[in-house]
């Protein structure tokens, strides 16, 4: 039996999330960070293969043959642009070098999109400036600077919150720009009492990395937007595998998303 355990215990997976940490440097001092600039080359050249039609999808860098679709955000797209009554300007907070995007290109007719702005990492504004701009995607350095060419009517925040190193803080910002809507998705929370801050080792087939992560605690999570927000819906993420997540080997990680419309 002991050295069933201890078999047991050495073919559990390395990669995933661990650990309890007290801070975002105690935990930044042992993982590499999302700045690491294969991550940036290997998302690059998969989407330059989906924009050129050489593949079908791409998520967290890695090609797929099938698409998947995120079918609650392709239709709060759609109903906020249908209760608008005009095309959407879209700001993707996160969005990598347009990943969202292209997945959902296809439900972006002008009647839905005016307009979709990316802001991100300085390095991946400037790939993305240079080989992915078209006339309705566009990259940004902040929220303000996007505020400064579009009158923002819906931010999508994708798998992005818990990679921040001071979320609430910035949850507050969102809800002081007073967006009309705020659609997050994919994003991970902890069946715990308060947040936990992890380190999340990424599966060598999809890049080499790790870096901080948190996992919220749901209920003071949308306390951010109690006062200014009605939730109109809530959902399970479209990832398979993301509902229920392992955190040091046990089950008590989740992935969800939340539809918020600004009460007036």
């Amino acid at each position: 039996m002991i050295n069933y355990l201890r078999r047991k215990k050495r073919n559990k997976p390395e990669y995933g999330w661990f650990g309890r940490y007290s801070s975002w440097q105690d935990a930044s001092a042992v993982a590499d960070g999302y700045e690491k600039e294969n991550i940036l080359e290997k998302t690059k050249e998969a989407l330059l293969k989906v924009k050129r039609r050489e593949a079908v999808y791409e998520r967290d860098s890695v090609l797929f043959d099938k698409k998947e679709y995120p079918f609650p955000l392709i239709s709060f797209l759609l109903h906020t642009a249908l209760q608008k009554e005009a095309p959407l300007h879209i700001l993707d907070f996160g969005g990598s070098l347009g990943s969202t995007y292209f997945q959902v290109k296809e439900f972006l007719t002008p009647r839905v999109c005016a307009s979709w702005s990316i802001v991100e990492q300085e390095h991946y504004i400037a790939c993305g400036q240079a080989l992915f701009e078209d006339e309705v995607l566009k990259f940004f350095h902040s929220i303000d600077e996007c505020l400064a060419a579009y009158p923002v009517d819906l931010i999508i925040l994708s798998s992005v919150v818990q990679y921040l190193p001071d979320p609430h803080r910035f949850l507050d910002s969102l809800t002081a720009h007073g967006f009309e809507a705020i659609l997050f998705d994919r994003t991970a929370f902890v069946k715990e009492s308060k947040d936990r801050l992890t380190v999340q080792k990424v599966w060598p087939n999809i890049y080499e990395a790790s870096y901080p992560t948190w996992f919220f605690n749901e209920v003071g999570f949308l306390k951010h937007f109690a006062r200014e927000y009605e939730i109109k819906a809530e959902f399970k993420t479209y990832v398979e595998g993301e509902a229920v997540v392992d955190i040091d080997h046990e089950p008590i990680g989740y992935e969800k998303g939340f539809f918020l419309v600004k009460k007036h």
